[in-house]
Formats: C-alpha cells, structure tokens, sequence
C-alpha cells in the first residue's frame, strides 16, 4: 500500500486566495511521488466523511474526479461510497486501485468506517490510499479525534480516542496553520486540549500543502511538521522529507 496522509491536497483551508496550480497540490513533491505510484489506469474510489449528506458527496466526487483529471492522472472514473452504497461497495474495495477517504467530522467517518466494515476488508490492499483531513486522522490505529465542534471539549460522553483503520501509527493533525489559534469551548484548541490529551500520546500537526508518505510500512515526513507529545510541542520539519519514528 502507499498511504499518503494529507491535511489538504488541493489547496489551503479557510484560505481566500486563489491557488497558483491545477489539480493536487505540487508542494513537497506530492504530484511527483504520485505519478511515480500511478497505476496505467486507475479505478478509483471516494469514501465520505459523513454518509447521509448525499448531495455534499456527490459534489466531493465530481470534485475529485475533476482535481485527478487536471493532474494529469489517468483514470476509468471515480466512484462514491456513502450511505446509498456503503456495505456493497466495500466489498469490492480490493477491486479499486486508488482510494481516497475524504475530509469531516472525525467519529461520524470513523463509525461509518465500522459500519461498512471498511478496516476488515482493507487488509492486504495493495493500490493507493489517500487521506484527506479526518480520513488521514481515522488512518490510524488509534485515533485522537481532537474536539471540533461546540460542546464536545467539554461533553463527559464525547470519545477522544477511536478505532482506527490500522493502516498506520501516525496520529494526524491536519490544518495546523488554520486552526492553531482557534478557541473551543471558551478554550484555546492546542494550548488547553490537545497538549494535555498529548500525555502519553505522539500527534504530527501539519499544515496544508505537507503530508506524510508511508510506502514501505516508514513514514516519511514531507513538509513542514510540528511534534506533539508530553504537553509540548516542537517544529521538526521544515520543507523537506525526515524519516520519523511511530
């Protein structure tokens, strides 16, 4: 499998400029990385966040098809799995060459995820995962699903820690450079929730534009990248490729 981790790889979350580039994002080598991982003609596949908001994922798919497309990656299409499909669907997913598990809310993916079995019939994929935002975050074996939403920093029922799909170790925090200011729940989002949930915990915030690659069971950092664990956190990466330990 080549699991490509991202926060956003076609431009910049809640940013209002528009971007210089057509298709995926070019920066860090990702366009370059994925043309060297490209089958001849891939058949590919969007799994949504959020399984009921059928007319938001009909969108992402069109979308998505279009961003391949202007990439310059050839493809035989690009189906959508939601709520309209989900059990069927993933029961073909040895059949696609390329997937991409799209952004949302973190546990409505996740217990998705569980509803199709998606976990269990992944195993021994072979083609290209990608995630984007939230889908990157359930890629792990065990996901911190960092408050989003108002209520849920402070909700004695929210579930900070899920089941994961196991395709990784790397706890992703993506839009770093977007949400690193903001305040949940009359808290600061790093500073009051995620630092403290990071005791005993490893997460990699990221903005967009930098990914994490894992081709050979290794993560690599590609990109600006920024540690977080035991309450602190410390810039590792710059704009260039590291070799991390999970």
């Amino acid at each position: 499998m080549k699991l490509y981790l991202t926060s956003s790889p076609t431009g910049s979350y809640r940013g209002g400029e528009p971007e210089d580039f057509k298709g995926f994002n070019p920066a860090n080598g990702m366009v370059e990385r994925l043309k060297e991982d490209w089958p001849a003609c891939a058949r590919c596949l969007v799994i949504a966040a959020d399984p009921d908001a059928f007319m938001g994922n009909d969108e992402m798919r069109f979308y998505f098809e279009k961003v391949i497309r202007e990439t310059g990656l050839p493809i035989s299409g690009l189906e959508l799995c939601d709520g309209r499909n989900g059990e069927e669907t993933a029961g073909r997913i040895q059949e696609y060459d390329m997937i991409i598990l799209g952004g949302g809310h973190v546990p409505t993916q996740n217990a998705f995820f569980h509803r199709i079995g998606l976990a269990e019939r992944m195993k021994g994929f072979q083609g290209i995962v990608m995630g984007i935002s939230a889908g990157s975050m359930n890629c792990a074996e065990t996901v911190y699903a960092q408050p989003e939403l108002p209520g849920e920093s402070v909700s004695s029922t929210y579930q900070r820690y899920l089941k994961g799909l196991a395709l990784t170790r790397c706890n992703v925090l993506p839009h770093y450079q977007a949400v690193k200011d903001d305040i949940l729940d009359g808290k600061r989002l790093m500073e009051d929730i995620t630092y403290p949930d990071s005791m005993g915990h490893t997460f990699y915030a990221i903005p967009d534009g930098s990914y994490i690659l894992q081709r050979d069971g290794t993560p690599v950092v590609c990109g600006e990248a920024y540690l977080i664990a035991e309450g602190k956190i410390r810039r590792i990466m710059e704009n260039e490729d590291k070799r991390i330990c999970t």
